[in-house]
């Protein structure tokens, strides 16, 4: 009979779940598995890593009970698995902002200065879609938007936002989303909007989040 004590065992565990989140690659590719199911194929392309990296990664992730593989013809497709998998991230990307000053230096300098205004809560923007008077905006790429999306969103990926302006109408107000609070496109999209004349923020969170809170999505 072990002689560690039951809640030693619980804690030696829930330090292995924290070292398979203790990498930076592992962290991207949960992000990008966020937005749907991926091959390793895809996710090696997304993060610009080596396949047999990915895979490593994905093994690791497997081993933890965070994400689940399932064979789809030739490919294996990895998901997350069930659980707050996404509230467990925003919880670690909170303290990371809140205790590291090195993180604080980064959101404050580098976001900030991308977008200074307040972001939408998710709640402010459920009120703004019942009111039928705000254009939401997905600027992630087509086949990610095609995989989830809030519902009523139109999909128009940054690289297609200058050719494609004019469907959005002027005289309604833009909220911008992306993959997350941390995605560039969303920010950058809400800053190209302003300069061409429009009423445009973002999101606070991105569709992993609206959908681990159990909001509605398509």
């Amino acid at each position: 009979m072990s002689s560690i004590s039951p809640k030693r065992l619980l804690n030696m565990q829930f330090a292995a779940l924290a070292r398979t989140l203790g990498h930076e690659h592992r962290l991207e590719l949960l992000e990008h598995l966020g937005q749907g199911p991926r091959s390793v194929e895809a996710l090696a392309t997304l993060t610009g890593l080596a396949f047999a990296n990915v895979s490593q990664h994905l093994q690791q992730l497997r081993r933890g009970g965070l994400v689940t593989a399932r064979r789809e013809g030739k490919k294996v497709l990895y998901r997350l698995a069930d659980g707050p998998i996404i509230e467990a991230i925003a919880v670690l990307r909170k303290l990371a902002e809140h205790n590291i000053a090195e993180v604080r230096e980064v959101v404050g300098t580098y976001f900030g200065n991308l977008d200074a205004m307040e972001p939408v809560s998710q709640q402010e923007l459920l009120a703004r879609l019942r009111d039928g008077t705000t254009t939401l905006l997905d600027v992630r790429p087509e086949d990610e938007f095609s995989l989830g999306h809030l519902p009523g969103a139109t999909n128009i990926s940054l690289q297609q936002l200058e050719s494609r302006l004019t469907e959005l109408p002027k005289e309604r107000p833009v909220i911008a989303y992306c993959r997350g609070p941390y995605c560039v496109l969303s920010y950058q999209a809400v800053s190209f909007l302003r300069q061409h004349g429009y009423d445009a923020r973002r999101l606070e969170d991105g569709y992993p989040e609206w959908k681990a809170s159990g909001l509605p999505v398509e």
